[in-house]
C-alpha cells in the first residue's frame, strides 16, 4: 500500500515541475511573439519595396520608349503594347504605401534601410578581420531581440550577393578589398 506522504510528495514534485514548464512556455511564447513581429515589420518593408519595384517598372519603359527603341545592353526591345507615358510616370503629391512612409522614396536623407546598410559596411570595413552577423548588430545596437539580428544577418547577405562584402567563412563576413 502506497503511503499518503509519498503521494503528497509526488503530487508536490508533479504541480513544481509544471510550473516551471509553465514559465518556460509563456517565456518561449514572448520570444515567438517578438519575432513575429520582427517578420511581420520585414514583410511589410519587403512589400513596400515590391510596390516600389513595380512602379519603377511601369516608368522604366515609358522613359526607354523616350531615349528611343534600343533595351537593356544596346538589344533591340520586343515591341509590345504600353500605356501613355504621362499615366505611367508618378504623379508628385500623391500619398501611397510607398511615399507616405518616411525614409521611402523621399532624397532628402536616406530611409532607415539605406542608413543601416551604410553603417554595416563602416562597420565591417574597420573591423578588418571576419566579423560575426551578431557582432554586427550588438556594434550597431542592434542585438535586442533576433529578428533585430536576422536583419543585420540578411543585410549581409545582400551585400555578399552584391560583392559589397565577401564570406570569409561560415558565418563570417569581410569587408571587399579596396
Amino acid at each position: 500500500m502506497i503511503s499518503v506522504a509519498r503521494t503528497m510528495h509526488d503530487i508536490e514534485i508533479t504541480a513544481e515541475n509544471l510550473q516551471e514548464e509553465k514559465y518556460r512556455l509563456e517565456a518561449q511564447r514572448q520570444a515567438l511573439e517578438r519575432e513575429l513581429a520582427a517578420v511581420v515589420a520585414h514583410l511589410g518593408s519587403v512589400r513596400t519595396v515590391l510596390g516600389v519595384l513595380r512602379d519603377l517598372i511601369q516608368v522604366a519603359p515609358a522613359t526607354a520608349t523616350a531615349q528611343g527603341t534600343r533595351g537593356v545592353a544596346g538589344m533591340p526591345r520586343p515591341e509590345t503594347p504600353r500605356a501613355p507615358a504621362a499615366s505611367a510616370r508618378p504623379q508628385r503629391g500623391r500619398t501611397s504605401a510607398t511615399t507616405s512612409r518616411p525614409g521611402v522614396g523621399d532624397d532628402a536623407g536616406q530611409g532607415r534601410y539605406g542608413r543601416l546598410t551604410e553603417q554595416i559596411l563602416e562597420y565591417v570595413a574597420a573591423a578588418g578581420t571576419g566579423v560575426r552577423a551578431r557582432d554586427v548588430a550588438a556594434a550597431l545596437g542592434r542585438d535586442t531581440d533576433s529578428g533585430s539580428i536576422n536583419a543585420v544577418r540578411s543585410t549581409l547577405d545582400r551585400l555578399v550577393a552584391t560583392s559589397r562584402v565577401q564570406r570569409a567563412g561560415r558565418g563570417l563576413y569581410l569587408a571587399e578589398p579596396s
